[in-house]
């Protein structure tokens, strides 16, 4: 059995019956449908109730786990030579309430984000209710031709995040979701407000990770240009590492560094413009 299967856990039958009772109460419905997700997500259980809402219930087991997570994502941040900056969560509601608001505020920067509803515990569960965005396949479910034609929106979008002040915190293909043509950002991450230009470095080199393998080192370095200079790329370079330690990123880290490394020097070599 993965490792991720082992420490997703799961939730107790009783305590999903409870849940279904309380949103069918809250949103005034005498019958809900449940549909649950076969989603890589090791910090809650999703399901779509009626098509329209999207549902996480998050475990005490969860918010430990995400704990263990964090520890383990600060000291790589230690190691690539920056104080850690990611932040942790006491409780399963803590949790829930905070991709709420995470959720409300890149959407207030016009960012495209599901719909925050609401987050709520019911016992010791938390419970963070979003929009439900049908029809959506996620980036790295896309043909090479539409990676590639899309790559230059995801950092444009990631650059009006960090110019609002914010980061992202857990950039991955399966958290950018594609919808008509356009690109949604999901499973935001807090960070604290003395580490947010680390956080944006290790944003860039996760976006990085993410499009090598759909699209190639060159292509990705390209897009990235286009909202980034070489300089905040190569302040993303010292990431990479500690990115590709982790189990939900495989990409090629030497040939990124490599092509980063030759836009840099490429720059400097540069003649002065007239």
């Amino acid at each position: 059995m993965e490792l991720r299967q082992l420490v997703r856990g799961r939730v107790d039958w009783p305590d999903i019956e409870r849940v279904v009772r309380e949103l069918a109460d809250r949103y005034d419905r005498d019958t809900v449908r449940v549909r649950f997700l076969d989603a890589d997500n090791w910090l809650s259980t999703p399901m779509v109730v009626d098509d329209d809402l999207f549902v996480k219930v998050i475990t005490r087991q969860n918010t430990l786990v995400h704990m263990l997570f964090t520890t383990g994502r600060n000291l790589g941040a230690f190691s690539a030579g920056t104080e850690g900056f990611f932040e942790r969560y006491e409780t399963p509601y803590e949790m829930a309430r905070h991709e709420l608001e995470a959720t409300r505020k890149v959407r207030e920067i016009g960012v495209n984000a599901p719909e925050p509803i609401e987050a709520f515990e019911v016992g010791d569960l938390g419970v963070v209710v979003l929009e439900y965005l049908p029809e959506f396949r996620t980036l790295d479910e896309l043909d090479r031709a539409d990676v590639e034609a899309l790559a230059p929106t995801l950092f444009d979008t990631l650059r009006r995040v960090h110019d609002a002040g914010l980061a992202h915190g857990d950039l991955r293909a399966e958290n950018v979701l594609v919808r008509d043509g356009d690109l949604y950002v999901i499973d935001a991450t807090s960070v604290s407000d003395d580490g947010r230009e680390s956080a944006r470095s290790y944003d860039l080199a996760s976006a990085l990770a993410a499009l090598e393998p759909l699209v190639g080192a060159p292509a990705a370095v390209d897009a990235a240009l286009e909202s980034y200079s070489a300089d905040e790329l190569l302040a993303a370079r010292r990431f990479l590492d500690f990115v590709a330690i982790r189990p939900d990123h495989d990409f090629e880290s030497a040939a990124l560094k490599g092509e980063l490394e030759k836009r840099a020097s490429g720059e400097r070599d540069d003649p002065p413009s007239a």
